[in-house]
């Protein structure tokens, strides 16, 4: 009997746990999670001339419920100038947040930890092309131990779609240039997956392309020829690929399944807006497979982000085009059934959920020259609840009424995260750790 109370104490323990979580999934796994509410949404802005000081800025969204600055803006820090703001991600510790410029290829490097309502630029790395042989468009950033796995889009030879993987240690040094494949050179997102010492990368377009206003682009034949259409699987610790799969249509975000049964991963194709699965098979290798579609691709509706549960069962979707969140149950990866779908405004581009599954966040910037334009252009974060059913609205953020910019990536933080890290006595802030 005192065992079995034992273990249903323990049960209950571990429900609560999980309960608790609340950090934005498809993370890095080598990040130490939020648990609890988020306070903060950190959204990575383009600046756009005439509005606010126009520059590219790192924008922070009060998000704890009750409190005065719920669903309002916290603090802003620009990087002066207007470079492509695009992505960006936490260092392995979450101290540090690194943000990119697709542009002219700048990495700006926020200090979190020290006041989480107010990030503080701490360092700008402006020798990336020069760092890493000729590497332009820094895309997603990925925490190693001690390190930032960047994927790039492009190169400085020519501006195309041939491109590479980039590491930098924390401090800002450069570490290694590998260079994607010859029969598969465009890239876009990295993802690891440790446990199967697997990396996986996709693809998109180069400097060309995506720095080309959009209806030129999509009227232009030739300028339409160029884009990835395929996925490499790496030996992740080698640093070698493995694998080169063909998914036809600018594969792009990446989202590992979280839980440890779970051996694939899903993404979506911009251009032929399908959803892909793709699966370890029996003898060890992966294999790519179409297994939903998003939408008519003649109608170009745009898939461009990826948010998938914690427990692997809600895959979020955002069509840029007509500016819809979509959502499939997964929990059958080879057949996904859209359950519901939220029209968030004129466009959306980035959606995340949170660990807890209880919030869903999306942004509405995809790129200076894609946005579209006049009234249709309308720029905003907005907060949803999620109950399994449906997406209720929570708070939004108008970015043009704030004179801000345009929204795209978003990050999370947290006061009590913060408080509870102990840095070396050799780091700028000092442990806030509470002793008994």
């Amino acid at each position: 009997m005192i065992r079995r109370g034992a273990i249903a104490v323990a049960v209950l323990l571990l429900g609560a746990v999980q309960a608790a979580r609340a950090d934005e999934t498809c993370m890095s796994p080598y990040l130490p999670k939020i648990t609890g509410q988020e306070d903060y949404v950190y959204a990575w802005t383009l600046g756009v001339e005439g509005m606010g000081d126009g520059s590219d800025k790192l924008v922070t969204i009060g998000a704890t419920p009750g409190s005065p600055t719920y669903g309002k803006v916290v603090s802003s820090t620009s990087v002066g100038g207007r470079h492509e703001a695009h992505h960006a991600g936490f260092s392995d510790d979450r101290r540090y947040l690194w943000a990119g410029g697709l542009d002219d290829s700048k990495i700006w490097v926020f200090d979190v930890a020290t006041d989480p309502a107010k990030p503080k630029l701490v360092r700008t790395i402006d020798t990336f092309v020069k760092d890493t042989g000729g590497v332009v468009g820094p895309h997603t950033f990925f925490a190693l131990p001690g390190r930032m796995l960047i994927a790039a889009l492009s190169n400085a030879k020519d501006k195309g779609g041939r491109t590479a993987l980039v590491e930098y240690n924390n401090d800002g040094k450069y570490i290694q240039t590998v260079w994607l494949p010859k029969d598969a050179e465009y890239g876009y997102d990295v993802r690891v997956q440790p446990r199967l010492n697997r990396m996986l990368t996709s693809s998109f377009t180069g400097w060309n392309n995506y720095m080309m206003d959009f209806g030129k682009l999509l009227a232009d034949p030739e300028a339409m020829k160029h884009f990835g259409q395929t996925m490499v699987l790496w030996d992740f610790h080698a640093r070698k690929p493995i694998q080169t799969l063909q998914v036809p249509g600018a594969p792009l975000e990446i989202r590992w399944a979280l839980q440890p049964r779970h051996n694939y991963a899903f993404t979506s194709t911009a251009l032929t807006s399908k959803i892909w699965l793709i699966a370890q098979q029996p003898d060890g290798t992966f294999a790519a497979k179409a297994v939903a579609d998003i939408g008519d691709p003649t109608k170009t509706p745009l898939p461009v982000d990826l948010s998938l549960s914690a427990d692997d069962r809600w895959l979020f979707v955002a069509t840029f085009m007509d500016g819809t969140v979509h959502v499939f149950d997964v929990a059958d990866p080879e057949h996904p059934k859209e359950v519901a779908t939220e029209h968030v405004g004129k466009q959306a581009n980035m959606v995340s959920e949170t660990w807890d599954g209880e919030r869903v966040y999306v942004t509405s910037s995809l790129l200076a020259n894609w946005d579209k334009k006049g009234a249709d252009g309308e720029q905003f974060l907005k907060a949803y609840r999620w109950d399994g059913t449906s997406l209720t609205p929570l708070f939004a953020v108008d970015f043009e009424a704030a004179q801000l910019g345009r929204p795209h990536i978003m990050h999370f933080g947290q006061d009590r995260f913060y408080k509870n890290q102990i840095y070396s006595a050799a780091d700028a802030r000092t442990a806030r750790a509470e002793t008994p």
